[in-house]
C-alpha cells in the first residue's frame, strides 16, 4: 500500500523551480534540493524520478507562471508595441522573487545548449520557435515589411530578449529600461 504524501507537491516543487533558477541544473545538488523543498531524497525519487525529472516539472511550473504573460502578448494587436510591452512583462514578472533573476527558460537554453539531454534541448526549441514564430506575427502586422526584413527583425528581436535576460540578472532597473527603450529605437 502507497504511503501518503506529507507534502503538497506544487508546492515542492516551486521551492525546486526558485532553487534551479537561482543556481541553474548542474550547480543545484540533491542536497539542495531536499534542504529548500524540506523533504528527502526518497520523497523525490518517488514522485519526481530523480532531479532530472524534477527539473522538468520545474521548467513545466515556470512556464505555467509565464503563461500569463504570453496570453497577454499573444492576445494583443499594436504589433512592434506589443513586443515591446512583452519585453517590459517579462522582467518586471510579479511572480519574480528579488533573487531570481533572468529568466528561467533563457538561463536553461544556454545552460544546456551544449548538453546531449535531448528531452530538454527539444523543449527549449520549441518554446523559442513558438516566441520567435510570434515575433513574427508581430512584425507583421503593420504591413510595412518584406519577409526578409521579418525574419532578420525576428532573429535581433529574439537575441535581444536572450540578451535581457542576461542583463535582468545583474544590470539595474533604469539599464535595463534604457535596453528596451533602445532595442526598439530602429525596428
Amino acid at each position: 500500500m502507497a504511503r501518503k504524501k506529507n507534502y503538497n507537491e506544487s508546492e515542492v516543487v516551486e521551492k525546486a523551480m526558485n532553487l534551479f533558477w537561482a543556481n541553474g541544473y548542474e550547480n543545484t545538488s540533491m542536497q539542495m534540493l531536499e534542504k529548500e523543498m524540506g523533504i528527502n531524497k526518497f520523497s523525490i525519487y518517488a514522485s519526481f524520478g530523480n532531479k532530472h525529472g524534477l527539473f522538468l516539472e520545474s521548467i513545466k511550473c515556470y512556464k505555467g507562471k509565464l503563461n500569463l504573460i504570453f496570453e497577454k502578448f499573444k492576445n494583443a494587436s499594436n504589433g512592434v508595441e506589443d513586443i515591446k510591452q512583452f519585453f517590459y512583462d517579462s522582467v518586471n514578472a510579479k511572480f519574480k522573487e528579488s533573487h531570481q533573476k533572468g529568466c528561467l527558460l533563457t538561463n536553461t537554453y544556454n545552460e544546456f545548449s551544449e548538453s546531449e539531454d535531448l528531452l530538454i534541448k527539444e523543449d527549449m526549441t520549441i518554446f523559442m520557435n513558438n516566441l520567435k514564430a510570434l515575433l513574427i506575427k508581430k512584425l507583421e502586422q503593420d504591413g510595412t515589411r518584406d519577409a526578409e526584413t521579418v525574419q532578420k527583425q525576428a532573429n535581433f528581436l529574439l537575441l535581444a530578449k536572450h540578451g535581457l535576460a542576461a542583463a535582468a540578472r545583474v544590470n539595474t532597473q533604469q539599464e535595463i529600461e534604457d535596453y528596451i527603450e533602445m532595442t526598439f529605437k530602429n525596428i
